[in-house]
Parts: structure tokens; sequence; C-alpha cells
């Protein structure tokens, strides 16, 4: 794969200060990364592997890539040979999730069961393997969209955080591309012809985030500069910017 000069400025700048501004590794830690096959990931495990073995950061740590069978029918040998060429072995957890959200739950609204399940038993794994932290492919408009998710669906002005300690597996998980617009990663899988697994789910692209995401593309157009504004209002923003009822008023 090729390294252009343009990419640190591009991609591997932003990971770094996305990492640094929230601390999200620290020298020796052992970060899993859940890879589903899709672009988000793949392009996760490739630049924290540059960035760990160009020593990026200042110090080292550990990856290890990780999936997880999900029961539908995937050649995820494309996945493999990328994952094996970078020098690592691919974690590969065999689980019924789709049987169960789709046969025996038969769930209408499948996607929350079948998130919860995922994160449950990667995080699972990811501790038994002596993993101390879990990376995911999270980016920038994927924090967008879930703010307005929150915001639309439960009346709630939030989206997920860059890192976040679950005290129940005892596991750190962190979101390294947080700063960077899929439209930047699209173009870095097209460019350098990283591997990306078609996604078997029956409800794939059907979903209330899709409406968001078209949502968010009609913004953008008006707007241009929407992202880079909701980095500063999240990382800027404070309690002081909310509405706070008084205890004394009536509920």
């Amino acid at each position: 794969m090729s390294f252009k000069k343009k990419d640190n400025q591009t991609y591997y700048n932003p990971i770094r200060r996305a990492v640094l501004n929230h601390q999200m590794i620290q020298p020796g830690d052992k970060v899993a990364i859940g890879m589903s096959g899709g672009k988000d990931s793949t392009s996760l495990l490739y630049f924290l592997d540059m960035i760990s073995k160009q020593k990026r950061l200042g110090f080292e740590f550990e990856i290890v890539p990780i999936t997880l069978a999900m029961g539908f029918d995937m050649d995820i040998s494309p996945l493999q040979e990328f994952v094996e060429g970078l020098g690592y072995e691919l974690d590969i957890v065999p689980t019924n999730i789709a049987q169960v959200v789709f046969d025996i739950r038969e769930e209408r609204s499948p996607c929350s069961l079948c998130a919860k399940l995922r994160r449950g038993i990667l995080y699972k794994r990811a501790k038994e393997v002596g993993c101390n932290k879990v990376a995911l492919g999270h980016h920038l408009d994927d924090a967008i969209e879930t703010y307005f998710m929150n915001f639309l669906f439960h009346g709630q002005m939030a989206s997920f955080d860059p890192m976040s300690y679950l005290s129940k597996t005892d596991i750190t998980l962190i979101r390294p591309l947080l700063y960077l617009e899929e439209k930047q990663i699209i173009q870095f899988v097209q460019r350098e012809e990283l591997p990306v697994i078609f996604n078997p789910c029956p409800v794939d692209k059907k979903t209330k985030r899709e409406e968001i995401k078209h949502l968010v593309s009609g913004l953008a157009q008006s707007y241009p500069d929407i992202r880079e504004k909701f980095i500063m209002g999240l990382e800027q923003g404070t309690s002081e910017n909310f509405w706070t009822k008084s205890l004394l008023s009536p509920e």
C-alpha cells in the first residue's frame, strides 16, 4: 500500500489529534479492533497499524483484530488476507446473533438488539485475549447522525463519547476516527483498494439512521462547515449552554 505525504494532513494528523486530545491510547495498551468487514473498521486497522509501526504517538501499543461470525453466509477471506498482510492474525469469534435477532426474537427493529449482542461478545472476547481497550471505527458522520437520532427520537442532545470506560467488562471503548469524515474514509478505501465485505443483513440501508444520514447530507450542502462546527460544539460546550430546571419546578 502506498503512503503519500498529504496523508499526514488528511488522515494521520486528525487521528493522532483525536487520540491525544482524548488520551485514547497509552503506552503498553493492548487494543482490540472490532472488524466488521466494512470500510470503517478496515480503515481503522490500517491507520492504527501505521501509527503503531511508525511510532507516531511516541510509544508502542499492541493491536488485536477481532471479528464476529454473525451467522450470515459471508466470505471473509479477503478480510483475513488483508489482516494477515499487515502481520496480524484475525481472531474469528463464532456467534448465533443472526438467528437470535431474526429467527428467535423476530425483531421488527433489530438494530438495537444486534448492536447490544455484538458489543457484549466483542468486549468479552477482548478481555479474554488480554486487551484493555476496544477500538471501533465510528467516524465524524456517525457522531453527528447519533446526535440527531437522540435529539429527534428521544429528546436528548447528546452523541457518543470519544472514549468511555465500561465498568462491567473493565474495558475502555475508544473511537480514533472521530475527526474523520465518512467521505474521507471512502476516498482512502477506494484509492488503496482495501477489501470491503458485502453486508448481508436484510435491514442494511433500511434503517432510521439512513434517513438521518440523508438529513445531515442535506444540511451540509447549505452549511458546508457543519461537521467542523459539530466538533467545536461538543468539545467547547458546557452545562451553562443548557436549560436547567429548578428543583422546585413542577414535573
